[in-house]
């Protein structure tokens, strides 16, 4: 018997990337405007850098979206009602963060605190739900790679 999707859950059918449209219907309206709006900030800031990555990471993790030159710069996550993004801050980054402390949300900083150091730096996956999330995501990516263009 099949369950419907839980929020949060991932697009698994591997037959395929995700359309436009299964997108736009799996993460819902508001969250499909701030996917839109970071890939036009993403491919704004960084004219030719990133060429987007579909990837598929089996049954449990599904489809993600990976923007990477030689280091991985972020992958937008679509789950069932939302939007996260993953960063993985390494050890440089991790400085930067902790010398603007004080300028993040009590949120990022929360997820900062908790999440594991592992040998390519904390993992952090930022859950995009407002404007503001969105505008304090593309601070955290500029800070790990600054735009060549401030858009």
């Amino acid at each position: 018997m099949n369950q419907p999707p839980q929020i949060g859950d991932r697009i698994t059918d591997k037959s395929a990337p995700p359309s436009e449209r299964t997108l736009r219907n799996w993460i819902g309206p508001e969250a499909f405007e701030h996917w839109t709006e970071l890939q036009s900030w993403i491919d704004a800031s960084y004219p030719g850098v990133f060429a987007p990555d579909w990837l598929y990471g089996g049954k449990n993790r599904g489809w993600s979206l990976r923007y990477k030159k030689t280091k991985a710069f972020c992958t937008l996550l679509p789950e069932y009602r939302q939007l996260s993004v993953l960063v993985v801050l390494g050890r440089a980054e991790r400085e930067k963060f902790d010398e603007r402390r004080y300028s993040w949300s009590p949120q990022l900083v929360k997820l900062y605190d908790e999440a594991r150091p592992y040998p390519d730096g904390k993992w952090l996956t930022v859950a995009v739900s407002s404007t503001e999330d969105r505008h304090e995501l593309i601070e955290l990516v500029s800070m790990k790679r600054p735009p060549l263009i401030r858009a």
